[in-house]
Formats: structure tokens, C-alpha cells, sequence
């Protein structure tokens, strides 16, 4: 079985990762990571870029803090995952994505910028993700109180992308 195709046990994550794992389809999943690019880029430049300023209901995001939250998230968990495959065992900290999204509330972004921004930083990860080895994949480390593996950091990835943009189709372009 090739490295990027073991799925990642129960123990390499916290139980609230579970939602995201179980998104990803079984296989490789930096193929997944492609395939998962090319699919969100292609409806994401689709849209009208005053789409970027929808919210779906009072207090939610807009479209534009979503695309925000996925960089953000994807950032952290490469990030951690770049950090345990050098064997950095130091504990890495939570991050609240609730602040981190207020802290760019009135930054003016356009939709189209955003998504050449998600384009570049989808290819750094991938960039990232495939110079693992095996034995890198296995390594694990702490973060947000909880041992996690960078097999697990590379699955999760892709799984909340994935949560993600089944939520942007489903409440942001189903209008």
C-alpha cells in the first residue's frame, strides 16, 4: 500500500477530527488533495465576485471569511504537520477561528484574489505534503492538548476542505 493511501487510525487523531477523516474517500489522498483543488478552483471561479460578500443568515460568514477559514486552517495544519515531520516535538497551541476571522472582518478581500490566494497555497501544501516519507507520515506530536500524527494532519486537511465546500454549495450557492 502506497504511504498516502493508509488512512490514519482512530488513535493518530482527536475524536473531533473524525467527522473530517471520514470525508476523504479511501486511495491517495494527495491525489485527493488535486482532484479537490481543481474541483473547488473551477466553482469558485465561477462566481460573480459580489458572491463573496454573502451571508446565508444573520451572524454567519461570508463567503469571502469562509475561503479565509479554509486558508487559515490549512495554513495551521501544515504547518503542524511540516513542524512534526522534522521531529519538532514541541506542543503546538490551539488557534480560535472565531478570532482569527474577526481579525480580518474589515479587510475588504475580493472573491477573485482569494481564490488565486487558495490556488497558490493548495499547491505549497501539496508541495509539502509530497516530500513525506513513510516514515515522516508516522511521526507524531502534540497539538491543541491532543497527539496527533502527520499522516492524520495530511487526511484532515483534505477532509475539512472537503466539509467545507460542501457547506459553501450548499448554503452560499443554493441561493
Amino acid at each position: 500500500m502506497h504511504a498516502f493511501s493508509q488512512r490514519p487510525g482512530v488513535s493518530e487523531y482527536a475524536p473531533y477530527f473524525q467527522r473530517y477523516v471520514d470525508l476523504v474517500p479511501d486511495g491517495d489522498v494527495i491525489a485527493t488533495l488535486e482532484r479537490q483543488a481543481a474541483e473547488s478552483l473551477q466553482m469558485l471561479r465561477g462566481l460573480d465576485p459580489v458572491k463573496g460578500h454573502y451571508r446565508y443568515a444573520p451572524g454567519k460568514w461570508a463567503l469571502n471569511e469562509v475561503l479565509v477559514h479554509i486558508m487559515d486552517t490549512e495554513r495551521v495544519f501544515s504547518h503542524r504537520a511540516f513542524r512534526f515531520s522534522r521531529g519538532d516535538r514541541s506542543p503546538l497551541p490551539s488557534f480560535d477561528q472565531d478570532a482569527y476571522i474577526e481579525r480580518v472582518a474589515n479587510v475588504r478581500y475580493d472573491l477573485p484574489d482569494l481564490v488565486d490566494q487558495f490556488a497558490r497555497l493548495r499547491a505549497s501544501t501539496l508541495d509539502l505534503f509530497r516530500g513525506f516519507t513513510r516514515e515522516m507520515l508516522e511521526m507524531r506530536g502534540v497539538a491543541s492538548n491532543n497527539e496527533v500524527t502527520v499522516r492524520a494532519l495530511v487526511w484532515i486537511t483534505a477532509g475539512h476542505e472537503r466539509h467545507h465546500m460542501e457547506l459553501i454549495r450548499a448554503n452560499y450557492l443554493a441561493s
